[in-house]
């Protein structure tokens, strides 16, 4: 029996990397090329939305795939002087935002923030794990068939037809631990293992780690079964012996991709308050595996985290965070270029979030405008998640739902979105049905034993925040 391994194998990266380049503006006569010789030979031009094709291919076509992809990885990409890789060229093209003071770190509204942002980070996460690359539709047919239509809680199968099951199978990892029947805890998931892990690196490394010392966190204590995407890429080229930059854009098609938004809230939650320091961490991190707007996701969420427990909220009640909210989206914006295409994601989920008090009139205008990417792309699930942001006017629920209604990348965007309002609102203002679930623990891959209490992951992110206040360590 041959394995097949998703993210990986030559003939499955092979559209996906058209796909990008042609993003990337590379040349398009060349690229035409190489789809010719590419179908020619029996490839698909269509990319395997999880990650492998249905068919396996034979060895004379993975050797084509080798070939063509090395052939794409020397094409130069148009110049991009509005997105650039390098921090400093990134900050200088961001623009500025109204400044948040910097939490009391002793405090215990700052616990409270945290634990808030941390809780609200795994709820969002785990009511987006059973659907996830289940498209909208399909989520709202298995949620109105179960009588969960507005979503009103985590996903059931209990009374779910036969038909509808079979037509919208749930997340196959995912649904033995994250349907309400089998909820004990928050489930492994990655959304959760990089915070874990982040929290890892600068307890190891201090707040002045560098992109080696994640490619060595990550060799350490992440099974390469567990990342997956660009990450998946990153893993195979540290082990190729490739330094960064290169680890992010050597046979690596996902290079914008969520996988590294998904790794910036806890550089945001030990940074309360600095934006900017925590975008540099997130910069840092992103760059192992990422370029461009997927770099940009990262240190827009990490800023997004940094205020979201900072920025002064006049009443824990969701009817009055919504200027703080905007608060956070001006400051998360303040870390990354203005002109790039994750900024104006961001604007534009934003504003139809503003503007669309109808959810299905609101994700009809998200999806018109990045429904033709792929479902774990940063653009689309960026856009979503200012969305329901924006359109939750700070209700909790309501932010989660939105962003898991989507149907993109539900567990990632339904966890940065969870993890902002929760920072917003603290832990002691979540809703109970949504909190309870988890027990207060999550399991995790991570060494160092599982399930890890959230209580325990609370303090530490103090305590790091507390180092970095204290010590004047910067990023």
């Amino acid at each position: 029996m041959t394995m097949r391994l998703t993210w990986a194998q030559p003939e499955d990266l092979v559209p996906h990397e058209i796909v990008q380049s042609r993003a990337e503006g590379k040349n398009e006569q060349a690229l035409r090329n190489i789809e010719a010789r590419w179908t020619q030979a029996g490839g698909q031009l269509e990319p395997p939305v999880s990650g492998a094709g249905p068919v396996p291919a034979t060895q004379s076509v993975r050797l084509l795939a080798r070939e063509l992809l090395t052939e794409l990885d020397a094409l130069p990409p148009a110049s991009h002087e509005h997105e650039p890789n390098e921090f400093e060229q990134i900050l200088a093209l961001a623009p500025s935002a109204r400044p948040t003071a910097v939490p009391d770190v002793a405090s215990s509204e700052f616990r409270t923030r945290v634990a808030g942002a941390w809780l609200g980070r795994a709820a969002g996460c785990l009511l987006g794990k059973p659907v996830e690359k289940i498209p909208r539709t399909g989520i709202e047919a298995i949620a109105r068939a179960t009588g969960n239509w507005p979503l009103d809680g985590y996903f059931t199968a209990v009374g779910l037809p036969q038909e509808i099951a079979h037509k919208w199978p749930w997340n196959r990892r995912s649904a033995p631990t994250s349907l309400v029947e089998n909820i004990v805890c928050m489930p492994e998931d990655d959304d959760m293992n990089f915070p874990i892990l982040g929290l890892a690196v600068v307890a190891e490394y201090g707040h002045d780690f560098t992109t080696e010392d994640i490619a060595t966190a990550w060799l350490n204590n992440l099974p390469g079964g567990r990342v997956f995407t660009a990450e998946r890429a990153a893993y195979r080229n540290i082990l190729d012996a490739r330094s960064a930059p290169e680890t992010a854009t050597h046979l690596n098609p996902f290079r914008e991709w969520i996988g590294a938004l998904i790794r910036g809230d806890v550089f945001g939650w030990v940074n309360p308050g600095q934006v900017r320091h925590a975008a540099r961490q997130a910069w840092t991190d992103a760059r192992l595996s990422h370029t461009r707007n997927g770099i940009y996701g990262e240190m827009w969420a990490a800023a997004a985290a940094s205020a979201a427990v900072s920025v002064p909220v006049s009443s824990p009640q969701p009817h009055d965070i919504f200027d703080s909210i905007e608060h956070v989206l001006e400051l998360s914006l303040s870390v990354i270029p203005q002109d790039s295409q994750m900024a104006q994601a961001v604007r534009f989920g934003a504003r139809v979030g503003r503007e669309e008090a109808d959810l299905a009139a609101g994700l009809d205008r998200i999806h018109a405008q990045y429904g033709h990417l792929h479902w774990v792309h940063t653009l689309n699930n960026a856009a979503a998640g200012a969305f329901a942001l924006t359109h939750s006017r700070g209700d909790y629920q309501k932010a989660i739902t939105a962003a898991v209604a989507a149907g993109w990348d539900t567990d990632s965007i339904g966890a940065t979105v969870g993890g902002i309002v929760g920072g917003l609102l603290g832990s002691e203002n979540l809703p109970h049905k949504w909190v309870a679930p988890l027990n207060g623990q999550v399991v995790t891959s991570i060494p160092g034993g599982s399930p890890r209490r959230f209580d325990d992951l609370i303090s530490q992110t103090i305590a790091h925040a507390a180092r970095h206040h204290e010590t004047g360590e910067h990023a």
